[in-house]
């Protein structure tokens, strides 16, 4: 899974050819609600509860039919919910869920099935960094998308300044190749991708344990299905939240195997390590799987607005919902 940026909605729709085979699983039946889910990136363990919940029939308990359009660098979430294309999509982070409500895009965030935005900084064990904030100065390898959402956090709290910014092409070999480079990574990823291609064990740090306020891997669901089908979209979140404490505190077999279907290239001890990674920051805390609040939101809109991201009498409140989180 990757920072996805918003990029401009009336752009026409080209990702539909990326549905999934999963859809096989999902085949439509009399009496259920027929949703189509678009993930933000190629099947990996950060989906896990979405596959899971399909897998299991979790989605099919609470009568729903999900079709899942498989993710990709050419997949735009916020696109195919803006033209209609998908019912409910998966947005990558808090950002894209405020660029939405600043557009004035009817959708809205449902749910927020991680906790913690896994986002990761990550430097050489042996360059003296022990925190986010012995980074400052150094050169720092970020994406495009990376530099209008969490870089903004991170100038605010520790005054990292732009020149510090290096292109990230998601390749580890620019950071393997100087030891002086910070690499932006996600914490179920990169890590243990370095380790075991690079030989080295990297120093980790996880944004959200440095105070970042953001949540991950949101329900997104437009007004119009809202207000048409509320029990939908409340069985939707339900499920997916089965599906996430099954796959993360359960047996993962299921969610697995319809993972590597979709994603061949997948392998077995990324998806074990990520799952674990999960557990063990507490991405996806079990006691509260699928749950936002008022005053997260408020705390990560102040930060952004701050900065002038967005105005601060933007109507931030519209771009959530807290009226069908699960129990």
């Amino acid at each position: 899974m990757r920072l996805a940026a918003l990029a401009p909605l009336l752009a026409l729709c080209v990702a539909l050819a990326a549905c999934s085979p999963a859809k096989k699983e999902a085949a439509e039946a009399p009496g259920r609600t027929a949703l189509k889910l678009a993930t933000d990136w190629k099947a990996e363990a950060e989906l896990g509860g979405y596959y899971q919940a399909l897998a299991t029939g979790e989605y099919k308990k609470r009568g729903l039919d999900v079709t899942l359009v498989q993710g990709g660098p050419g997949v735009n979430v916020p696109q195919l919910l803006a033209t209609g294309a998908v019912d409910v999509g998966v947005g990558s982070n808090s950002f894209i869920v405020l660029n939405l409500a600043k557009e004035k895009i009817p959708v809205k965030a449902v749910a927020a099935f991680m906790d913690k935005d896994p986002q990761v900084l990550i430097a050489h064990p042996d360059q003296g960094v022990r925190s986010i904030a012995d980074m400052k100065g150094r050169p720092i390898l970020l994406s495009d998308a990376s530099i209008t959402a969490f870089w903004v956090w991170l100038k605010a709290k520790h005054g990292f300044t732009d020149d510090q910014v290096r292109k990230y092409n998601y390749s580890a070999a620019p950071f393997l190749a100087d030891k002086r480079v910070i690499q932006q990574g996600y914490v179920t990823s990169e890590p243990y991708l370095i380790e075991k291609e690079g030989g080295v064990k990297p120093a980790v740090f996880l944004l959200a344990d440095d105070g970042y306020p953001a949540y991950a891997s949101f329900a997104l669901v437009p007004d119009a299905l809202i207000a048409r089908n509320p029990a939908a979209v409340k069985a939707f979140v339900e499920a997916t939240a089965a599906g996430w404490t099954s796959y993360l505190y359960g047996d993962p077999t299921p969610g697995d195997a319809l993972i590597r279907k979709d994603n061949p290239e997948m392998a077995q001890d990324v998806l074990d390590q990520a799952r674990e990674k999960m557990r063990a920051y507490g991405i996806v805390p079990r006691a509260k799987v699928g749950d936002m609040s008022d005053a997260r939101w408020a705390e990560f809109f102040k930060v952004a607005s701050d900065q002038g991201v967005y105005p601060k009498d933007m109507d931030y409140k519209s771009a959530y919902s807290l009226a069908f989180l699960p129990k």
